[in-house]
């Protein structure tokens, strides 16, 4: 089993059941937020003439976290349709939304931007769930008030609001692989002022490798029951203060600490390059969050809201020479600062309008310490936005939203390399018309959304073997939706949506003509890339009787490279199946079984020079898991996962766990 490099380390949930109908993966989700939900951390709050109008986002609510054990942001975002993941070589986590990844899909927490300034990325496996009321998922149609960058939608992780005067919860669990987990919460809501405070930790030693597994290595490294290097811990520590002086308008300071490190497991596939086999370890991986939030309302028929942030990522990477892990180069640190003020207005003073404005502006700033080979090497980037949405009621069931954004980024400070400065132009506009009062409807979107190349796409030598491009153009997509969602008959909630995507300007490595990196040849990251993203999100949740419901999701996800049709997009399955079918035989009980299984997969062969791909074979797998509760206020939840002890995987030579249980208690003030 795996070890650490030292002996010392850095450094339930809820009380009232779940209606038996699932509503997991279904877009169709009110802005008016629910009970515990910070609102001030949704990015588009409608106002009080619309209250209730229904929003392109989809919802993982609270319940349905804890439901399927989701302990990770990216345990609980794949169960949407749409959605599938990677874990890289990095042993990161990564999120695709049909077909546009995570540089592509940003993250914000609370409306405020989480994704690392230097490459775009964003790991879902460092990001524990215990504090968050609901995580929400946008697609072609996300609101260009989130800001620059959401070329393929956007990802917003919204944090808890108290609604009582006091009340808490805490969890501790177990799992295998030595896993360990333990959360509280508490907060209180005084009326005029309130508070909320988290702390979390998660940790594990390894996870279990599945049945026929076999390590492809000439000289292997994984010989026994448990992945070696597998360990991973993060911790979390937030807390939230918040006034609320009257019905309208609110403040909040937060500041949020989260701790991790983590192993690289190793390669274990066919290939031979020497650059597939990688003994790594982060014995950092940090971050620092302080904001403020605000809402104010002016008048009967205007909004001000506002977000301020301040953020500090650090991580460090220990690079060893063999599976021994005795000897490391010296680390590769890094740090990032993300600083920024994002003003909102919204004004209801015309009859049928719900018109928005905002500005937004953001300084990144990245320091890499280049492993103390070379000099400290600076960056800095500063990013406007400009947005105006407004939202016509244009009959009694018809609506058209609008939206336009026009956004720059200024290469202020860079180390070495001529600076640049790029801009682009976004547009949205949505029509839908309601099919009933209870928020059924047909909807289309045509949205152009457009990405900024990072600090690392722009400048990074990538070792000394690739050429930076300063003067790297935004990528584009414009995109087309048709949907529908509602209640196709009694007891069930359903929707199906045709998607379209044409990418154009996308980033990709070229090999030019240069001897600067010691050859012939470099590569440089250019603008050529043009594909095209096509398919279809199927969602069916339905209740059955008072103790049975079943909850299904599909997705057909067709992608071609058109720069050059030779050339296989990677790291996107074609087909994705998601099934839950709910039991709670008596008050007490809950039993859940869980199907995934996906297929026409395909990934990078690792290390290979000449850009081979292999085709994953397809998968399935089943999880069981149930809940007990003995009192209102206490919840057992045990189970089983991948009970087929399948061997699957999502990138080549990077196995997925095996059959792995748990057992958590849950106990709620």
């Amino acid at each position: 089993m795996s070890k650490r490099v030292s002996a010392v380390k850095r450094g339930g949930m809820r009380g009232a059941a779940a209606p038996v109908l699932l509503g997991l993966g279904l877009a169709a989700a009110t802005v008016q937020a629910a009970d515990g939900v910070f609102e001030l951390g949704t990015v588009t709050v409608v106002g009080a003439p619309e209250k209730g109008h229904a929003v392109e986002e989809a919802v993982v609510n609270q319940d349905e976290i804890a439901g399927h054990n989701a302990a990770t942001v990216a345990d609980a975002v794949r169960w949407l349709p749409g959605v599938s993941l990677t874990r890289n070589n990095r042993n990161e986590e990564m999120l695709y939304v049909r077909g546009f990844d995570s540089r592509q899909v940003p993250v914000f927490v609370d409306g405020i931007p989480l994704y690392v300034p230097y490459d775009g990325y964003v790991d879902l496996g460092r990001f524990i769930t215990f504090d968050l009321a609901e995580i929400r998922v946008a697609k072609s149609g996300a609101s260009l008030m989130y800001g620059p960058n959401t070329l393929g939608g956007a990802v917003n992780l919204i944090t808890r609001k108290p609604v009582k005067p006091f009340e808490g919860d805490a969890r501790v669990g177990f799992g295998t692989g030595q896993e360990r987990q333990a959360a509280v919460n508490l907060g209180g809501n005084q009326g005029l002022w309130y508070y909320q405070l988290g702390a979390s930790y998660l940790d594990a030693d390894s996870f279990p490798l599945p049945g026929g597994f076999k390590d492809f290595k000439k000289k292997p490294t994984d010989t026994g029951g448990y992945r070696e290097n597998a360990y991973r811990t993060d911790k979390r520590l937030s807390f939230k203060i918040g006034l609320t002086p009257n019905a309208t308008d609110e403040y909040a300071m937060g500041y949020v600490r989260q701790e991790g490190e983590k192993g690289n497991p190793v390669y274990t596939g066919t290939s031979t390059a020497r650059n597939a086999v990688r003994y790594w370890r982060w014995p950092y991986w940090d971050k620092d969050s302080l904001y403020f939030l605000s809402t104010t309302r002016i008048g009967s028929d205007n909004q001000l809201k506002t977000r301020l942030y301040y953020d500090t990522y650090k991580n460090g990477l220990d690079m060893y020479t063999d599976a021994t892990y005795a000897r490391h180069d010296p680390t590769s640190s890094y740090k990032d600062v993300s600083k920024g003020l994002s003003l909102e207005w919204a004004n209801f003073s015309f009859a049928g309008h719900e018109l928005r404005a905002a500005a937004h502006y953001k300084v990144d700033e990245h320091t890499d310490a280049a492993a103390g080979k070379e000099p400290e090497k600076h960056y800095r980037d500063v990013t406007t936005s400009f947005v105006v949405e407004d939202s016509i009621a244009l009959a009694e069931r018809w609506r058209l939203t609008l939206g336009l954004s026009r956004d720059q980024r200024d290469a202020k400070e860079v180390y070495l390399w001529p600076t640049g400065s790029t801009s682009a132009t976004n547009g949205l506009a949505r029509l839908s018309y309601a099919l009933s009062p209870s928020g059924d409807e047909v909807y289309a979107i045509a949205s152009r959304k457009t990405r900024f190349p990072t600090i690392k796409d722009r400048y990074s030598a990538r070792m000394g073997t690739a050429l930076p491009n300063p003067d790297l153009k935004p990528e584009q997509a414009n995109h087309l939706e048709l949907g529908v969602r509602g209640t196709p008959w009694a007891g069930g909630q359903g929707q199906a949506a045709v998607f379209y995507s044409r990418v154009r300007d996308q980033i990709q490595t070229m090999v030019v003509n240069s001897t600067a990196c010691g050859g012939s040849t470099c590569n440089q990251a250019q603008n050529v890339g043009r594909t095209r993203n096509t398919g279809l999100e199927l969602s069916l949740a339905q209740q059955l009787s008072a103790q049975w419901g079943l909850q299904a999701n599909y997705t057909y996800l067709h992608r071609t490279n058109l720069s050059d049709r030779r050339i296989t997009l990677t790291d996107t399955p074609s087909h994705r199946l998601m099934g839950t079918a709910l039991w709670r035989p008596q008050a007490q009980w809950e039993l859940r079984g869980e199907v995934e299984a996906e297929r026409g997969r395909n990934v990078a062969f690792s290390g290979s020079a000449q850009q081979q791909v292999v085709a994953l074979g397809g998968w399935g797998i089943v999880n069981l898991r149930a809940r007990y509760r003995p009192r209102p206020d206490t919840t057992v939840d045990f189970g089983v996962a991948n009970l087929g002890d399948k061997w699957y995987q999502l990138a080549d030579g990077l196995p997925m766990p095996g059959r792995s249980a748990y057992v958590n208690l849950g106990y709620r003030f």
